[in-house]
């Protein structure tokens, strides 16, 4: 096991190089806010390289900035400084209608609260990110959906809809939904907050299955003992890392 501390005071020159292998770069980041009271940073100085295919725990405290972290990472928000080369892309030359198509093809997002559509059935709901991105021609989504079901093992729960299946089946179904599109990464933000013990592990026990299949997987946690399922645990204080162990 390797641990790597926080290197304080880096500059952009002694950074390395964008290597092919580093699905994700961030350097120099900082994310401000600005609140009633005045400027908060909520991310500082965040340099973190990620290679294909590693299953990554960001772990922190509430109000650490991890969430943050996976907001930049997926482009849903930008940084005040710094840069991100991510998919082979600089997110920061993207347009808002880039960074959403660039989203659609590459990432994959998992939510704590599963954020099913109620009025589509679980089919119909792993289809929509099918239908915006436009990838998988229409006459074929469906099938894809199956196929994505039966991966994350609830093929029998296709055509029912969110409200009839129990925690579990809907964090599969979210999984499913965010595979919809084959992207490279899988982010998730406290994937396995509203699961029972059992449930919980079954679903860490996908992700590794996932992983092990080449996808590059960042989960975003509170949860110190997930690092049991990774293979690198990054630990955030205070709006930087403090930790960085690689296993």
């Amino acid at each position: 096991m390797q641990t790597y501390q926080l290197q304080k005071n880096k500059t952009k020159k002694q950074e390395p190089e964008h290597r092919e292998d580093h699905i994700i770069d961030l350097r120099q980041m900082q994310k401000d806010y600005e609140t009633p009271s005045g400027s908060f940073t909520a991310l500082q100085d965040i340099n973190l390289h990620i290679q294909t295919g590693e299953f990554v725990a960001i772990i922190g405290k509430s109000g650490s900035g991890k969430t943050t972290l996976l907001n930049l990472l997926a482009g849903i928000d930008r940084p005040t400084k710094g840069e991100a080369i991510i998919a082979e892309t600089n997110l920061g030359l993207l347009t808002e209608s880039g960074l959403a198509e660039w989203r659609g093809r590459n990432v994959g997002l998992v939510f704590q609260f599963f954020q099913l559509l109620p009025t589509l059935t679980v089919a119909e709901n792993v289809m929509l990110p099918m239908d915006f991105a436009e990838i998988i021609p229409a006459a074929k989504r469906r099938s894809k959906a199956l196929e994505l079901l039966e991966l994350v093992d609830i093929l029998d729960q296709a055509d029912k809809f969110p409200v009839t299946l129990s925690g579990g089946q809907q964090q599969r179904a979210a999984i499913a939904r965010a595979l919809a599109n084959d992207p490279p990464i899988l982010m998730t933000d406290e994937p396995t907050g509203n699961l029972d013990e059992a449930t919980r592990t079954s679903v860490l026990e996908l992700f590794t299955k996932l992983n092990a299949d080449g996808r590059t997987i960042i989960i975003v946690t509170h949860e110190r003992d997930i690092s049991a399922y990774t293979n690198r645990q990054v630990t955030l204080v205070d709006g930087r890392v403090a930790e960085d162990i690689q296993r």
